[in-house]
């Protein structure tokens, strides 16, 4: 067969490939890129509802932009976002390490693996809005927390924890760590799971402590899937809304200190004000890029 044949036979091969991937595109452009250009265009645009009247579209510029960095409100409802984003965050991976570490190791010979695997990863399958309902009804004021507390002569009178900031914060903490340790752990498993087992016997013949095998042999070996983690978990950090959203009723509160940048994004849109939330969009959409960028950096520094 001629070299020209050959060519020819590949390229037919490969518009296969591409005819494949057309669903994908087309889904792609309608649902996301053709939004994302669109938000982009509106966030140049004084465009909102007053009254019964509607303002707008007007070319703006970069005004609503300014705007939202005049008032203050973009980077304290970041440092909101992050706050319990972290909060939630650090527990989950540190419970999950531990959980994946104690399935994966053989000489443990742990019975009822699969069982517990699935049930930890359960409340993951859990709609958001049910657990914020869930926990709304159990810490509310006249809730059964508090009850249980009075009876139980812990408290002299009922917790606002919702009207506490600290408290506030900690149940969106507690929820997101409860909703997502099964799925970190999942992941984490499978990849200790990867790891060649030889690497554990040499380090065993060596007379390595369990200690110094999780630091020096696993951890380092695990860092593609933590890396993995730690960016999904904070885009999702970041897009944090049905959970604080239910728990305090829209307001995010107390003095807004449970408000997240979806939800302000959310009171943007819902008021009609298609300008800022454009504009708002945009900046999370680079803050997001930014911080996972740091993070990726940072893998890609340590490897070295």
């Amino acid at each position: 067969m001629s070299k020209g044949a050959k060519t020819s036979n590949v390229v037919r091969y490969n518009i296969w490939g591409y005819i494949f991937l057309i669903p994908f595109i087309v889904v792609f452009a309608i649902f996301q890129l053709i939004p994302l250009i669109s938000t982009i265009y509106n966030s140049f645009f004084e465009h909102y509802i007053e009254g019964l009247s509607e303002v707008g579209p007007n070319f703006v510029g970069m005004a609503n932009y300014v705007e939202l960095l005049k008032h203050g409100d973009l980077f304290k409802y970041f440092g909101n976002t992050m706050i319990m984003w972290i909060a939630g965050f650090i527990p989950q991976i540190i419970v999950s390490l531990l959980l994946a570490q104690l399935f994966s190791d053989p000489s443990l010979k742990l019975k009822g693996k699969p069982f517990f695997q699935t049930v930890i990863y359960l409340p993951n399958l859990i709609m958001a809005s049910a657990f914020a309902m869930l926990f709304f009804t159990l810490f509310s004021d006249g809730g059964p927390i508090n009850s249980m507390l009075l009876n139980m002569h812990v408290i002299s009178k009922n917790i606002k924890f919702l009207g506490n900031v600290g408290t506030a914060r900690g149940l969106v903490a507690l929820m997101n760590f409860i909703m997502w340790f099964g799925n970190t752990t999942i992941l984490l498993l499978a990849g200790m799971l990867g790891i060649d087992t030889s690497l554990y016997e040499a380090a065993e013949v060596d007379g390595a402590t369990s200690t110094q095998v999780f630091f020096r042999i696993t951890l380092p070996l695990l860092r593609p899937i933590l890396i993995y983690v730690m960016i999904t978990s904070l885009i999702g950090g970041l897009q944090m809304f049905d959970v604080p959203q239910i728990l305090t009723s829209g307001e995010g509160s107390p003095v807004g200190s449970t408000m997240t940048l979806i939800m302000y994004l959310n009171k943007n849109l819902y008021s009609k004000n298609y300008g800022a939330g454009g504009a708002l969009s945009v900046y999370l959409f680079i803050i997001t890029g930014i911080l996972s960028l740091i993070v990726f950096k940072f893998n890609q520094k340590g490897d070295k």
